[in-house]
Order: structure tokens, then C-alpha cells, then sequence
């Protein structure tokens, strides 16, 4: 028999009642009724109640216990009396009358409290990660986690897919985030790399002709924290598939997550097929390429209303190449004075140099601008924006991209605001047809504007006929209510197609031989049309979570400033470590990065 439990402490029941028991967890609350001690021991599994009564022997004692310490206990299951039956509770029905007791692990002091769950600054909960890990909600999430990764092994293994394990020491790429660098000992002065992602020997697997692959894969990029964005590490469901086109590796990622999200939440989940919006349309109507369908407000471009007119700002700035981007809402018409300065004062804190907007009221309109359009102008923007009464449009002018930058952030702050997303909801949806390449704003040089890996959906016909801005990529986007869950391509499998297009991207064909030389190499022996995948772990599991911080499902992350404080990580090195990898340190001067 185990020496420390018979039953965990959330799987006894009335059908235990008058059996002798060993329970072990931490003490999570204790409550003194009148001299009969009742004490909550929680461990993974759940909580079950313990009593003990004054004639015990030691009930001083087990009454002062310090809350988390850890300790087993012997005793009796008891039913409860009717009246203090817990039914949120799956041991509500019974109780442990304590015998013995033992304390296995004693605890000091706690920084904080695990119960009651009170507001902590991150800082000190990242620091204590493993106090914090015993709260319920945060264990809840990463168990979460924890089944989700089952729930993808099970389901990509039933579609004939086979897991494998790439290197996590590669080579540094030029491409993509910043590397994390690895000395080596053995080659003085040379590097590995901790890989962005496995892209380039999922790619590999492919051409040795395993036809179907998933690993639930480390990736290590050095980037800025942000909520949705862990720095440092994260974790991709990366696929990769051999004799595919686009529509096939949708087909496997809806069934995926079509059943994956509906397994995991209550929420009402589109239905595959799930909508494919071309690149230029989502950053025309939501301004994003990763738009939050939940929101009903669709950006309308109305610049042929402003064109000549006498809104002398917008019509001189249309003149120059700019455009008029407009966002009606529903029934906002009576909202006060202060609701639009501070829309105004928002739109202006993202880039805009403001926010321009008119008022639909009792068969009139109402607005600063109004005077300055005629009504045939004001008319053709009712008619493109759908307005009746009650409505409201706003106005954003700027040059194309920026002004699709800014009316994707007030439609955002918009639908916030005004409580206008779509509730209990997972709304999909594929951004496809992306630029295969754009311009650097600061070089003018024109560049890959995704994976360069990726086909070109005309191939070498495009490469040698289009202008590169207007090459569309076999590149795709899956969405999920704003957030881009994973980035995918067919790939370029072919090396004279490849040149070419690294050679549009500013590339000689010795850079790509020296930069890629195990693709390409690999690539001159017969390669198969493959495509591929790789939807974020770490985001999947906030959404089902309904977090809104990668921090709240992953178990040991870093804080913003990407250390990992319980470990006091990165931490300086000894001398003798830096000398046995030829490796000075040369620190910034106070006050440089």
C-alpha cells in the first residue's frame, strides 16, 4: 500500500463512508467552530474535508499549523450532516475524522496568500512561480494545458500524422526575430542557434519522404514582451504535410480546431469551412490582417466622397494619394460631447491627426464637417456605409497603410468600448492571398513580407512577368477573435524557383548557398510539393482559458523584461566558463542598450 495516501483528496465519497483512510496534501484553510476544527487539505486532485475534536489529543497543535504545510493524515470517512453538505464540491458529502497526523514538508511564513486568492503584484508571484502554481485558477490552467497537448497528439496521430523531434541546437538564420546565440567550446568563435521554429527540418523530413509530420515544438526568439507574445520561448503545434495544396492543410487545421475548441469550451465555435478573407480586403474592412470577426463594425473606404469637395482637409490630402477610410457604428447617435473628444483624442495617441465624424439624427445629419459636403456627398456615404437613424460614421485620412493602421486601432477601441463583440463566441477565419514581398519604409529596398520559404502562387511565371508588389504568396493566416493563432505556407520546393525569388528579395544565388545549403541541396533530389503549419500552444490555451496574458498558462515564463526570476535567470557566468569558450565580455557604457 503507498506509504502517504489510499485516496487523493478529491475522490472520496458517500460509498467511503466508515472506511479508514490516508490522505496527503497541503493544508489549504481551517476553520474553528465552537472548539470542532475543520480543516481543508487540498492536493492536485481536489479538496476533502478533515474534522477534529477537542478530545483528539492534539487539537492545539493542528489548529495552529501554518496554511501550506504539507502533511498526511490517517482517519475515518465520515457523511456529513444535511445542513453542511457542500454540493460545489465533489467530497462535499463527506468528511475525515483525523486520527493521526504527520508533517511531511513544514512551510515557513508565505509570501503570499494561495488562499484566498487576493491580487499580487507579477513580480512576486513569478518569483514564488511555485506557490503561485498551487492557486486554483493558475493550476487550472496549466492542467488545462496539459490535456490540450494530449487532445493534439490523439487527434493529429488519428489523421496520420507522426511526431519526431528536430534539433534544438541549429544554425543562426538571417531571417526572422533575433537569435539566441550558443558558443561553441569545440569550434572557437563559431555559434549554434536555439531555433526560431523547426522550419527548415520539418521542411527536410518532407523531401526524406515521412509525407506526414507534428511536434509539439520549443521555438526561442529574442523579442520584446508583449501580452500576447512570451519573450524568449514559446511552444507551436508545427505541422508539416507532403502532396498538398492550400485546401488540404485547411482541411486538417479546421478539423483540429473545430474540435479541439469545442472540446475544451462552451463557447459556440465556427463551423468549418471557415472564412478565407484576402489579405488587402481584411486591411481594407478591419484594417488588421488578424481581424476580430466578433466586431461588427466593417471599415468602408468612402474617398470618392471627400475627392474635390470642400473639406478642404481631407479633399487636398485625397489629391496628394490618400485615402478616406469610414467607420459606422449602430445607434450611437445620442452618446455626449465627451464620448467623441475622447475618440478623437485616441485616434490621436495611434498616429491620426484626428478623427473626423458625422451624425445621422432624425433625418438629419449633425457633425463639424457637415457643412463642408454637399448632400449628394453625404448620401453616397449613407449609402456605402448603410446609415439610418441613430448612426454614427467616423472618418480617417492618411496615406493607405497608415490610415488602414489606424482606423483597425479605433475599430478595435470601438467595439471595446461600446460592448459591441459578440459574446460566448470563437469566431475563425484565414487571412490568404499575402504579398509575397514589400517595401523597407527605411531603405526603400524591396523585401520578403513572410516566409520566404514560400511558393509564389504564379511560380517562376509570376517571379519573371509581375512586379514584385504584386506577387501573391501561396502564404496563409488562421484568426481567432483578433488573434493570429498560426502563420503557414506551401512551400518553394523548387531551387530554380527559389533563387529567383531570394534573388527579387536582394539575395545572390551564393548567399542562398552559403545562408540555406541544406535545403537547397536537398531540394536537387527530387523534392515533393509539401506545405505546412504551426498554430501557438501557448495562445490556444489563453483563449480557452479566457486569459488575456500568455504569462496566466504557461508554467515557468519570464516577465517582460525576459528574466526568469524564481531561477535569477540570465545570471552572470564564471570567468573560467568564459575562458574555456574564448569569450570576452565588453559591457555598454552606463546609460546605452
Amino acid at each position: 500500500m503507498n506509504t502517504y495516501r489510499t485516496h487523493t483528496c478529491g475522490e472520496l465519497r458517500k460509498t467511503h463512508v466508515g472506511s479508514k483512510v490516508v490522505l496527503s496534501g497541503w493544508v489549504h484553510n481551517h476553520r474553528d467552530h465552537g472548539g470542532v476544527l475543520f480543516i481543508d487539505l487540498r492536493d492536485n486532485y481536489g479538496l476533502s474535508q478533515l474534522v477534529s475534536y477537542p478530545e483528539s489529543g492534539f487539537q492545539y497543535d493542528i489548529a495552529h499549523l501554518q496554511k501550506e504545510n504539507c502533511i498526511r493524515v490517517e482517519g475515518t470517512v465520515k457523511e456529513r450532516d444535511k445542513e453542511t453538505v457542500n454540493t460545489k464540491l465533489s467530497t462535499g458529502e463527506i468528511e475525515v475524522l483525523i486520527e493521526k497526523y504527520e508533517i511531511l514538508g513544514p512551510c515557513k511564513p508565505l509570501p503570499f496568500q494561495v488562499f484566498p486568492e487576493d491580487k499580487e503584484p507579477e513580480e512576486l508571484r513569478l518569483k514564488y512561480r511555485y506557490l503561485d502554481l498551487r492557486r486554483e485558477h493558475l493550476h487550472a490552467n496549466i492542467l488545462l494545458r496539459s490535456k490540450v497537448v494530449s487532445y493534439v497528439r490523439r487527434t493529429l496521430e488519428g489523421l496520420g500524422f507522426v511526431e519526431f523531434q528536430t534539433p534544438i541546437l541549429t544554425a543562426s538564420s538571417p531571417e526572422g526575430a533575433r537569435d539566441y546565440l550558443v558558443p561553441s567550446r569545440l569550434h572557437p568563435g563559431k555559434f549554434y542557434a536555439l531555433p526560431q521554429a523547426p522550419q527548415q527540418y520539418k521542411q527536410l523530413l518532407m523531401v526524406s519522404g515521412f509525407d506526414r509530420y507534428f511536434q509539439i515544438a520549443p521555438c526561442f526568439r529574442d523579442e520584446d514582451a508583449r501580452a500576447n507574445r512570451s519573450p524568449g520561448e514559446f511552444y507551436q503545434i508545427d505541422i508539416e504535410m507532403s502532396f498538398v495544396g492550400q485546401d488540404d492543410v485547411f482541411t486538417t487545421l479546421e478539423s483540429l480546431m473545430s474540435g479541439l475548441f469545442t472540446s475544451f469550451s462552451s463557447k459556440r465555435v465556427d463551423e468549418a469551412p471557415f472564412v478565407r478573407i484576402p489579405y488587402k480586403e481584411a486591411m481594407l474592412k478591419y484594417g488588421s490582417d488578424k481581424p476580430d470577426l466578433r466586431n461588427p463594425i466593417v471599415i468602408q473606404d468612402v474617398s470618392a466622397a471627400f475627392d474635390g469637395s470642400e473639406f478642404k482637409a481631407f479633399a487636398g490630402a485625397v489629391k496628394s494619394g490618400a485615402v478616406v477610410r469610414a467607420l459606422p457604428v449602430k445607434g450611437i447617435g445620442d452618446k455626449p460631447r465627451s464620448f467623441f473628444d475622447k475618440m478623437i483624442e485616441f485616434a490621436m495617441s495611434v498616429g491620426s491627426k484626428g478623427l473626423a465624424y458625422i451624425i445621422w439624427e432624425n433625418g438629419t445629419v449633425r457633425s463639424p464637417i457637415a457643412k463642408f459636403l454637399s448632400a449628394d456627398r453625404l448620401d453616397l456615404i449613407a449609402k456605402t456605409c448603410g446609415v439610418s437613424d441613430g448612426d454614427v460614421v467616423f472618418f480617417v485620412c492618411d496615406k493607405e497603410d497608415t490610415a488602414a493602421k489606424i482606423a483597425g486601432h479605433v475599430r478595435i477601441k470601438l467595439g471595446r468600448d461600446l460592448d459591441l463583440l459578440e459574446k460566448d463566441t470563437f469566431r475563425f477565419c484565414w487571412i490568404v492571398d499575402f504579398p509575397m514581398y514589400e517595401t523597407d519604409e527605411h531603405t526603400g529596398r524591396i523585401q520578403f513580407s513572410h516566409n520566404p520559404f514560400s511558393m509564389p502562387q504564379g511560380g517562376m511565371k509570376d517571379l519573371t512577368e509581375k512586379e514584385p508588389l504584386d506577387i501573391l504568396a501561396w502564404q496563409y493566416d488562421l484568426v481567432c477573435n483578433g488573434e493570429e493563432l498560426s502563420s503557414g505556407a506551401i512551400r518553394n520546393h523548387r531551387p530554380d524557383i527559389m533563387y529567383k525569388a531570394f534573388e527579387i528579395g536582394g539575395y545572390t544565388k551564393e548567399e542562398v548557398d552559403a545562408q540555406f545549403s541544406g535545403m537547397i541541396n536537398a531540394f536537387s533530389y527530387g523534392a515533393p510539393p509539401h506545405g505546412g503549419i504551426a498554430p501557438g500552444l501557448d495562445r490556444i490555451v489563453m483563449l480557452l482559458a479566457g486569459e488575456e496574458n500568455l504569462r496566466e498558462v504557461v508554467a515557468f515564463p519570464m516577465n517582460q523584461k525576459a528574466q526568469e526570476l524564481m531561477m535569477d535567470s540570465p545570471r552572470s557566468v564564471s570567468q573560467a566558463q568564459l575562458d574555456e569558450l574564448h569569450i570576452d565580455i565588453i559591457l555598454p557604457e552606463e546609460g546605452q542598450a
